[in-house]
C-alpha cells in the first residue's frame, strides 16, 4: 500500500480519535497512522496491534506533525482543553489546531476532517451570552470556533467539520452515578430534549468523510444519533436494567450538595438555553446510521 493511501489520526488514544482509527482499520483499504505521545500507553499498543502505524509526536511540536503528515492523504483533527487536578487549561488549544493545519498544508494533505462540539458558531446567540451570563464558557466556545473557522478557510481541497452532540457515555447518564443508585439528579430541565451521539459513531462519520471527501466537502455536520429528554433516558435505562430509575430536577446548590462539581453543575445549566441543533436525520441524510441511545446502551450491557 502506498504512502498516499495513509490517513493520520490525531488524538488517537482518546475516544474520538480512537473511534476514528478503529473505524478506518475495520473498513480496510487505508493505511492508518496514529499520533500518540506515549507509544507504550495501552490504547496506543492496542491500535498498533490492530494494524495502525504509530507515530510519536505532539500537537505542540510542529516538526513531529510535519513528519506524521508527510505523504498522508487525509488528517483527522481534534483538540481539547487540558484537564488536570488544578483545573482546565485552555491556553494551548488554538495553537495546537493551527500547528496541525499548517503541518497538513505544508505536506500537501488534501482532506482535513476536524471535530469540535455541537453549537460551535451558534453559541454567541445563546440567551444571556451578550450580557456576559456565560463568561466562564467563553474561552471554551471561542477556541472551538477559531479552529473551525481556520479549517474552513485554510485552503484544503476537501474539508469537513463534525460537531458532535452530548456523548452517550456522559457520566450523568450512567446509573452507577445516580443518587442512591436510582435518582438521576440534574440541573437540566426535564422537558428539555438532549441530542446524543455514541462516540463510536463519531469515528464512523469521520471515516466516511475521509473515504468519501467529495460528498462531505464543505459540510458542517451537527452529529446526533438520538434526541431524548432525561425522563426518556431514565425510562430506557429502567427497562434495560429492570430497575426503576427516576429523574429529579434540582438547583445548582442541591446538585453540588449531592456531590456534583460546582463548575460542572453550573455548566450544565447552559443546556437549558442553548438551541438543540444536532438531529439524527442530518447524519442519515449523508448515509450515516448512528445508533439510538437504547441500541447503544443495550450493546454496552451485552458487552459486559
Amino acid at each position: 500500500m502506498s504512502s498516499t493511501d495513509s490517513v493520520l489520526v490525531t488524538a488517537a488514544t482518546g475516544r474520538q480519535g480512537g473511534a476514528t482509527a478503529r473505524a478506518l482499520l475495520a473498513e480496510g483499504g487505508t493505511s492508518v497512522r496514529v499520533l500518540v505521545r506515549n507509544p507504550e500507553a495501552p490504547n496506543a499498543k492496542a491500535l498498533a496491534a490492530a494494524g495502525a502505524e504509530v507515530f510519536v509526536g505532539d500537537l505542540d511540536a510542529p516538526a513531529s506533525l510535519r513528519a506524521a503528515c508527510a505523504g498522508a492523504r487525509a488528517v483527522f483533527s481534534m483538540q481539547s482543553p487540558i484537564l488536570s487536578a488544578t483545573g482546565v487549561d485552555y491556553s494551548k488549544e488554538r495553537q495546537q489546531g493551527r500547528n496541525l493545519v499548517e503541518a497538513a498544508l505544508a505536506e500537501g494533505v488534501g482532506t482535513f476532517v476536524h471535530t469540535a462540539t455541537s453549537g460551535v458558531g451558534d453559541h454567541r446567540n445563546v440567551e444571556g451570552w451578550a450580557e456576559g451570563r456565560w463568561k466562564s464558557h467563553e474561552e471554551y466556545w471561542e477556541n472551538k470556533l477559531a479552529t473551525c473557522d481556520l479549517v474552513r478557510t485554510a485552503g484544503f481541497k476537501h474539508w469537513t467539520l463534525l460537531l458532535p452532540a452530548t456523548f452517550m457515555d456522559q457520566p450523568m447518564l450512567d446509573p452507577a452515578g445516580f443518587v442512591d443508585g436510582r435518582r438521576l439528579l440534574t440541573v437540566i430541565r426535564t422537558d428539555r430534549p438532549i441530542a446524543l451521539i455514541a462516540p463510536e459513531d463519531i469515528g464512523k462519520a469521520a471515516a466516511a468523510a475521509i473515504n468519501d471527501p467529495a460528498t462531505f466537502h464543505g459540510v458542517t455536520l451537527q452529529l446526533a444519533g438520538d434526541l431524548l429528554t432525561l425522563p426518556q433516558v431514565a425510562e430506557i435505562l429502567s427497562r434495560l436494567d429492570g430497575k426503576e430509575y427516576a429523574v429529579q430536577s434540582s438547583t445548582v446548590e442541591e446538585a453540588v450538595a449531592a456531590g456534583l462539581h460546582p463548575g460542572v453543575a453550573r455548566g450544565l445549566t447552559y443546556m437549558n438555553v442553548a438551541p438543540v441543533l444536532a438531529r439524527p436525520e442530518m447524519a442519515r441524510s449523508y448515509g450515516l446510521s448512528p445508533m439510538s441511545f437504547e441500541a447503544w446502551a443495550r450493546q454496552r450491557r451485552e458487552a459486559t
